[in-house]
């Protein structure tokens, strides 16, 4: 019985589509495209019916065939990137049609959605918006497009790694932006456990993009939540406008006179990357298919920062040497230190010292050493030392990789409705500096999207897959390979872990006092001189790595280095993450029904489903964490004085479950004068929830333990209502104080007894810009904004001090961080703050297809009502340029485009440290040189092309040249 009614659907469903393809055409239309100069037949014109979603492409003669279920009159529209859109009016049908397409210099005539989320002229945009098409795409001289995407006005793009950049607008820049909303075909792109979007790492290839939209500035009154700084909306190319086959494929070097005392490579370093993408339509244009496939492979740039020490205003006194307890961002495992004075309250470390100096069976030790005397007369001395650490390189995993596979199929069943189903998938290996450096290994993200739209709606559905494979925290590995050191030598047997380290630190650094004849019961450690002292931090610190050092490259070496990797947080560095997010949602157009007024409308569902299995969230199968969230809005829009004046007003209402509602309203007006002459202005707001992290987080990080602001999840750690609970701040104070004096001076302590719960963050902002285009040659673009910030979202440092057996704090226990006692904890900012900015941009076309261009970036944070409780970010340069020339058709076969790009020096702070990052400025330039007779593109090209090697974070990789020579095929190109 099954069998028959599942037969009797399918035979329903094949009667179905079988009817929407042999459907009964009225209209039958046919002709040639050319070129209007050379009467050339153009390959890939995408002729489409005005109003419907029917359309084709032309072949490889520059014919087109249509047979439309439609009677006449029918409008036909053709349209190729670089040429005039034309129209054509068909009265009945036709077989003869020949259309002339007229190239076209696309200055300030581009179509933008993003914007409004309907389609309108980017002059009229009623705020700023910058767009890259197909040939900008072609032509950029960045070694991939994905890093082209800086040479835009209002664009700051940080790298974490060679294939991993982070977008973003405005300031506040981070290395994971969760104040920028990036949708690739409508998905938005974030990973949801890190609420940030990934890049390019599942993105389409350069192969597949049709176009890049970039809006800065908040646009939650649109876009909802996380539209923060602005959005950058990537649309891939349709199967049914671009059909064929084409291929990619990239042969370029990096690591060209790099830092090779620092641990970089000798000698260059190869660099691949290929694409593969077929479009096909099929029965009388109803069905089409794409597939794409790419790769790449490289050898990641290589963070050497060992100079900045993290640590270093907790114990200025050192002077020119080292700080015993320095912690370097580019060096993993310095983050395991405690305070020496602190050893003589433990027994284990009395049990540890006491075999040292007398077991002889320990080699590599001192032994005879009165450790009682010293101790007993003070000679541990107060100072906070941390374990010897191995560099990046050799705990990470530099072989960056990525390749990712797209499908598209597209069913027009009607000629007003079009259903599709679209599918992201990328993989790889990476690098992200978030409070850590972790290592994205064999990482994996994925993206399904079902899809039905018309000419004024869609809905759309998505979910997103993310595993984080092999994924671990750099520092934490890098600990546990301490930890098996430890494990592995004789003091294992009473320390199996870094203790043991620091511990027998500790009795080489009595060691060394010994052995410079100091008499701890005719001596005091008041009357040590700094060379003394000196002498015994730095031979403490050989002698304890010479007696647990092991070659990583031996056989043992490389055992520790496997079972270290092995286990998930807490036992192992590694994460065990497949979170997921759910979203669905729907937009219509109410414009044609109304008449007198434009009104869009569309609502809006998103489930987080945070699945870490307790490696980042305190998530498990007993406790299962999900975060819903709802969200609709209304933008109506209104031209009046003779159309010269749009006016626009949209309202949004978003309901995350832990927090309140919150209301995003924007008004923008725009006025025409003279057809070209476009004044603006926008007064809009902006919010961001609290990432998934910033709501649920609980992460060990060795040296503190990250906590989301959520009341649930902090209270189990009494923040806000332990009273021996004091901020970093004030610790630093007093640690400084004792320090330079030696006194323990506790009065300043400041104790954390009015902690808020995290809320969401909101912006204010006012935008007032102006753009033309004069004479069709020169564009002028200007915007200047200010922006006013309330409920900051910042992250709060905290110790917890244990109590004596006396019920005291015990203020000595402050002296070192761990995950057990020190707390950075997502919390909002009291004061209020404001930033400002302009930009500005000035393109001229010259004559023979010459073009010059020049933008400037000026961002500026206001922080008189701020402070210095809270870090910030801004994270952004003052000033910032960028200069273009190039002709992309120089000749018929040949093309060049040149971009210079400086930025100022600016204070970069973040949870993974502070410092300056130095002014840098790059030179970019690419040749393209067509090959028609095998349909290909030859480009040669190189980013940086005068290898000034440069950071753009903290801790970050520097970046040197890359060259390469490039090659695409693609079976439509003229």
């Amino acid at each position: 019985m099954k069998l028959n009614v599942l037969k009797r659907l399918g035979l329903v469903f094949c009667l179905f589509i079988s009817s929407a393809f042999v459907a009964n055409a009225q209209t039958q239309l046919s002709g040639t495209v050319v070129d209007e100069d050379s009467g050339i037949p153009l390959i890939g014109v995408n002729v489409v019916v005005k109003g419907k979603v029917l359309g084709t492409t032309t072949d490889f003669d520059g014919n087109f065939n249509l047979k439309l279920d439609l009677p006449a009159p029918i409008t036909l529209q053709f349209s190729m990137v670089g040429y005039k859109t034309t129209e054509y009016v068909a009265e009945s049908s036709q077989s003869d049609i020949k259309v002339k397409l007229g190239e076209e210099i696309l200055l300030g005539q581009e179509v933008v959605v993003s914007a409004s989320r309907v389609e309108e002229n980017i002059l009229q945009s009623p705020v700023s918006i910058e767009k890259m098409d197909v040939l900008a795409i072609q032509q950029t001289p960045a070694d991939n497009y994905y890093k082209g995407i800086s040479y835009l006005k209002g664009v700051d793009v940080t790298q974490s790694s060679i294939n991993f950049q982070i977008v973003n607008a405005r300031g506040f820049n981070s290395t994971g932006n969760t104040r920028f909303v990036q949708l690739t075909d409508g998905m938005d792109t974030q990973a949801p456990a890190l609420n940030f979007p990934i890049g390019n790492l599942n993105g389409p290839s350069e192969l597949d993009v049709e176009s890049v939209e970039f809006i800065p500035g908040a646009q939650s009154a649109l876009y909802g939540p996380n539209a923060f700084n602005g959005i950058m909306r990537v649309t891939s190319k349709s199967a049914f406008e671009y059909q064929g086959l084409s291929a990619f494929a990239k042969v370029g070097v990096n690591h060209i006179g790099a830092d090779t005392e620092a641990g970089a490579p000798s000698t260059p370093q190869p660099m691949y990357e290929a694409s593969l993408r077929y479009a096909k339509s099929l029965f009388n244009d109803r069905f089409a298919f794409k597939v794409n496939g790419s790769y790449m492979r490289a050898e990641d740039w290589y963070a050497t920062d060992y100079s900045s020490d993290r640590n270093g205003e907790v114990d200025p006194r050192f002077g020119n040497y080292r700080n015993p307890g320095s912690d370097f961002p580019n060096t993993m495992g310095d983050e395991a230190a405690i305070n020496l004075s602190i050893l003589q309250l433990s027994s284990n470390w009395s049990t540890l010292a006491g075999q040292l100096s007398g077991n002889s069976q320990i080699q590599g030790v001192e032994k005879g050493v009165p450790v009682n005397d010293f101790v007993n007369n003070g000679f541990l001395p107060n100072q906070v030392v941390s374990a010897s650490a191995f560099r990046e390189h050799e705990v990470i995993d530099y072989g960056a990789e990525n390749y990712k596979a797209n499908v598209g199929l597209y069913f027009r069943p009607t000629d007003d409705i079009e259903l599709s189903y679209l599918y992201n998938g990328g993989w790889g290996t990476s690098i992200y500096t978030g409070a850590q450096r972790y290592s994205l290994k064999d990482f994996g993200i994925q993206q399904h999207r079902l899809q039905a739209e018309g000419n004024n709606w869609f809905v759309r559905g998505y979910t997103t897959l993310e595993n984080s494979g092999n994924s671990y925290i750099t520092e934490f590995y890098a600990k546990r390979i301490l930890d098996l050191q430890v494990a592995n030598s004789p003091v294992g047997v009473f320390s199996s872990d870094v203790s043991g380290w620091l511990g027998t630190y500790a009795y080489n650094y009595l060691a060394s006092l010994h052995l410079q004849g100091i008499d701890p019961q005719n001596s005091s450690p008041e009357n040590l001189t700094e060379a003394q002292r000196q002498q015994a931090f730095e031979y403490a610190r050989t002698s304890t790595e010479a007696f647990f050092g092991v070659d990583l490259n031996s056989e043992q070496g490389q055992n520790i280095l496997n079972e270290a990797e092995n286990g998930t947080v807490p036992i192992g560095p590694k994460f065990n993450d497949q979170s997921r997010l759910y979203h669905a949602e729907g937009q219509y157009d109410l414009s044609e029904q109304l008449g007198f007024m434009d009104l869009l409308v569309g609502a809006s569902f998103r489930q987080y489903d945070l699945r870490s299995n307790g490696t980042i969230f305190p998530d498990s199968e007993d406790n299962p964490i999900t975060i819903n969230e709802y969200g609709a809005f209304a933008q109506g829009s209104k031209k009046v004085i003779d159309d010269k004046l749009n006016l626009v007003g949209s309202v949004r209402i978003d309901k995350n479950e832990n927090f309140n509602a919150v209301f995003s309203p924007r008004l923008a007006a725009v006025l025409t004068v003279a057809d070209d002459h476009n004044f603006r202005v926008s007064a809009q707001t902006g919010f961001r929830n609290p990432t998934t992290q910033g709501q649920y987080i609980n992460l060990d990080i060795i040296s503190s333990r990250l906590l989301g602001g959520l009341p649930g999840n902090i209270e189990q750690y009494e923040i806000g209502t332990n009273p021996n609970i004091y901020t970093i701040e004030s610790i630093e104070e007093m640690t400084n104080t004792f320090y330079a004096t030696g006194n323990l001076v506790t009065e300043n302590l400041e104790v954390v007894d009015d902690f808020k719960s995290v809320a969401p963050e909101q912006v204010q902002s006012l935008e007032i810009g102006y753009k033309s285009v004069v004479n069709n040659k020169l564009l002028v673009d200007f915007v200047g904004y200010f922006n006013s910030y309330n409920n900051f979202i910042v992250q709060q440092r905290m110790r917890r001090a244990s109590l004596n057996n006396d019920g005291t704090p015990n203020y000595f226990t402050l002296f070192n961080g761990t995950a057990d006692n020190t707390f950075q904890v997502y919390t909002n900012a009291n004061e209020q703050i404001s930033a400002y900015g302009f930009a500005g941009e000035l393109s001229y076309t010259l004559p023979k297809r010459y073009s010059i261009g020049f933008n400037y970036n000026y961002n500026k944070l206001n922080t008189q009502n701020a402070s210095d409780d809270f870090v910030f970010g801004f994270n952004t340069p003052e000033h910032k340029f960028n200069v273009k020339f190039g002709n992309r058709k120089l000749t018929d076969k040949l093309g060049f485009n040149f971009v210079y790009r400086w930025q100022s020096e600016f204070f970069w702070e973040s949870s993974f440290g502070d410092g300056t990052i130095p002014a840098y400025g790059t030179a970019d330039v690419q040749f393209t040189y067509k090959v028609p007779s095998i349909r290909s593109m030859i480009k040669v090209g190189g980013s940086n092309i005068f290898n000034d090697y440069y950071y753009q974070s903290f801790g970050a990789p520097r970046i040197g040249a890359i060259y390469y020579v490039s090659i695409t095929f693609d079976q439509l190109m003229n």
